[in-house]
């Protein structure tokens, strides 16, 4: 029999990739995979890494980019695999950046997207369009520091975001919109988290809060549009998509502006002609569904990082624990063929008071509701962002201590009970969160 000699190089990829871009497990696959399943693999990640092009191209089976978009590949935005950053290395702002549109209303859970798009420039703020159509605008922000005195001898300096846009292409926006900046997650775990049953989300909700401990999480109930029904969402900031690969294609349509079975339109709203006007790719989908499925198995794939319980996590476990970090972020799930996983999340919504709030609903995530952050991996951020790593749905924490000082409503008392430790114990707990 010829030795598989295709199946080799594959694997060789993989390590040679990791190795040289990043000592991180977040390129790798699982151990477990055949040869059927490598090559679905090589196939996602190259549709995940390799740019699409404008159509019609000579490239078929990546063109459709655009009309409207902010990046031409996934890894613009999630580098190595990673989160983004709020500035590129030229101190502008980054691709990885995105600003979402909406409507100031009333909580809307009706609408099959949970929210209002802003009428004239959708849900998202396009910085890039093809040849002949005009890009939508450009994404700005500036900053009002906040001091927070730790004790009688150290301050520290927080920097709250006023988002803003510019050059907007296409009229002033709506009186009533509202803009939210986000900033893209890293992409760990990502099929472990889909593993994790709705039972074990929904025996974490305590949405009146009747045990009376401040904090009240609630599960987000969205529209799939995979399968027509309301189901638990566990995916972005605001938890507003419940499987994986239809928060890939939503990313997709928002980003890139492919469109595909689950986003079958483009993004141009009625006020763009020169968007709704636009060439068209060859297929009636830009992303086939094979090629999302590739894409979904590839993500689905990627090993997460795995936890070291040595005694200095076990120390900083006992400490996160006690100032009731973990009532949010929960530390282990265990899933149904009995793998335990520790992705640092119950990803539940949560309320983080005014000052992390940015106002848009999203299903019945209110204006100050987030979702539960995972923090598995954070130790990752800083090798691939060097001095661009940042916290916090927009990224406006430089550091984990900024990012707990920024904690507020249901979590006001854990971080009141950090600044009340010594410092000797908030260096043990930021250490163990460096650490994850």
């Amino acid at each position: 029999m010829r030795p598989n000699y295709r199946h080799l190089i594959s694997a060789i990829l993989f390590i040679s990739c990791s190795t040289f871009l990043n000592a991180s497990t977040l390129q790798d696959p699982i151990s477990s995979l055949d040869d059927n399943e490598v090559d679905t693999f090589v196939l996602g990640k190259s549709f995940f890494r390799t740019p699409w092009v404008e159509a019609p191209s000579a490239t078929t089976a990546r063109d459709g980019l655009g009309p409207l978009f902010s990046a031409n590949t996934c890894t613009s935005c999630h580098p190595e695999n990673g989160k983004g950053s709020v500035y590129n290395d030229k101190g502008h702002i980054s691709r990885s950046l995105v600003t979402r549109l909406s409507l100031d209303l009333d909580q809307n859970t009706t609408t099959k997207i949970g929210f209002i798009p802003e009428p004239t420039y959708g849900s998202q703020l396009s910085i890039n369009a093809i040849h002949g159509v005009p890009h939508e605008g450009r994404a700005s922000r500036s900053y009002i520091n906040k001091s927070v005195l730790l004790d009688e001898n150290r301050t520290v300096i927080l920097h709250r975001p006023i988002y803003g846009v510019t050059e907007l292409q296409y009229g002033a926006l709506s009186k009533d919109a509202i803009i939210s900046q986000r900033v893209a997650p890293a992409l760990i775990g990502l099929g472990l988290l889909e593993q994790i049953s709705d039972e074990q989300l929904l025996a974490n909700e305590d949405i009146d809060d009747k045990d009376r401990d401040g904090i009240s999480g609630k599960a987000n109930r969205v529209y799939s549009p995979k399968t027509s029904q309301i189901e638990i969402g566990r995916y972005n900031w605001k938890a507003d998509v419940s499987t994986l690969k239809v928060q890939i294609a939503g990313a997709m349509s928002d980003d890139m502006g492919l469109t595909s079975h689950l986003y079958p339109d483009e993004r141009c709203t009625d006020s763009q002609k020169a968007c709704l006007d636009s060439p068209k790719g060859r297929d009636r989908f830009d992303v086939t569904m094979k090629r999302l499925d590739a894409v979904t198995f590839y993500l689905k794939s990627l090993k997460a990082p795995q936890i070291r319980e040595d005694e200095h996590y076990e120390n900083g476990l006992k400490l996160f624990r006690r100032l009731s970090c973990a009532s949010c972020h929960t530390p282990t799930f265990t899933l149904d063929d009995g793998e335990k996983v520790h992705p640092f999340s119950d990803l539940l919504l949560h309320d983080m008071g005014k000052d992390l709030a940015d106002g848009r609903v999203e299903f019945q995530a209110t204006g100050t509701e987030f979702r539960t952050p995972p923090l598995w991996g954070i130790s990752i951020y800083s090798k691939i962002l060097k001095n661009r790593v940042n916290y916090l749905h927009d990224g406006r924490a430089k550091t984990i201590e900024e990012a707990i000082l920024w904690h507020s409503g249901e979590a006001e008392q854990s971080k009141n009970s950090f600044i009340r430790s010594s410092p000797d114990q908030q260096k043990v707990l930021i250490d163990f969160v460096e650490r994850l």
